[in-house]
């Protein structure tokens, strides 16, 4: 709501201010939108954090699926090399 106040559009705090009086809403009102920006900027910080921590947890769970995957591949390789090794020694 807007008043009027010598030919110019004045909010109703303004016209309190004009008059002498402070709002003694206004500072509240100030403080709280603060608080709410201060908790939206955290709130978006915790959700980028956890986001990297999904992606970070997907990443490293592929990479060791992969790793796994060549270290059985190695050790089967040696199992075999072995194998063979053994095998010769016992025939000669």
């Amino acid at each position: 709501m807007l008043l009027r106040c010598y030919d110019q559009a004045v909010a109703p705090h303004q016209v309190a201010a004009i008059a002498g009086q402070e709002d003694p809403v206004q500072p509240e009102s100030h403080q709280d939108w603060a608080n709410r920006e201060y908790i939206e900027v955290f709130t978006s910080s915790i959700k980028k954090i956890a986001d990297f921590l999904n992606s970070f947890d997907m990443s490293c769970h592929s990479r060791l699926a992969t790793l796994n995957k060549k270290l059985t591949a190695l050790e089967r390789r040696i199992e075999y090399i072995e194998a063979r090794v053994t095998k010769g020694k016992t025939l000669t």
